[in-house]
């Protein structure tokens, strides 16, 4: 197992769209392992592939139990996900590991049922709502190109810009 570095905004990476995975192999199984320690390691509750470099449409999700603690056994490994049904709103304060320091709210579908593969292929769906709905939209719009700062307002994103500039003269 290893941590792997976290692409940042503005990375161009972070903007490309990633690949299916067609191979369900050891190799692809390493990347999910280290995905899963570099996540850990900088306390995220989801990671994409491309957030270490892998355009390859793999996430994982793993949201912490009410004792605050995340647990293995209830990590999520997505891949080739396609959401098949969405419905409600729900505004939701996010955060990024590739954009840090910086949340805001954003809006997203307060239920999804998603359809994806596990780390051997075989084909699954699962229902989710509230805070593991709100993780797997943003994780999947990172396979697609788009970050949460994406889908702010002008005024939010300007606010975001601001906090950029001023971060990285800090």
């Amino acid at each position: 197992m290893a941590v792997l570095e976290v692409v940042s905004y503005p990375n161009p990476l972070l903007k490309q769209k990633s690949k299916q995975v067609e191979i369900f192999d050891e190799d692809l199984h390493h990347l999910l392992d280290d995905m899963f320690d570099t996540m850990r390691s900088r306390n995220g509750v989801g990671l994409a592939g491309v957030q270490v470099g892998v355009l390859k449409r793999v996430l994982l999700v793993n949201i912490p139990r009410e004792d605050g603690e995340q647990y293995k056994e209830d990590l999520l490994e997505i891949i080739n996900p396609v959401v098949l049904n969405k419905e409600g709103d729900i505004l939701w304060n996010e955060g990024c590991l590739s954009v840090p320091d910086f949340y805001e709210e954003v809006k997203r579908y307060h239920q999804i049922t998603l359809g994806y593969q596990d780390r051997f292929g075989n084909e699954k769906v699962l229902q989710a709502e509230d805070f593991l709905a709100v993780a797997l939209q943003h994780e999947i719009d990172h396979l697609d190109g788009i970050l949460f700062v994406d889908r702010l307002s002008i005024l939010k994103r300007k606010k975001f810009q601001k906090e950029l500039k001023k971060n990285q003269k800090g």
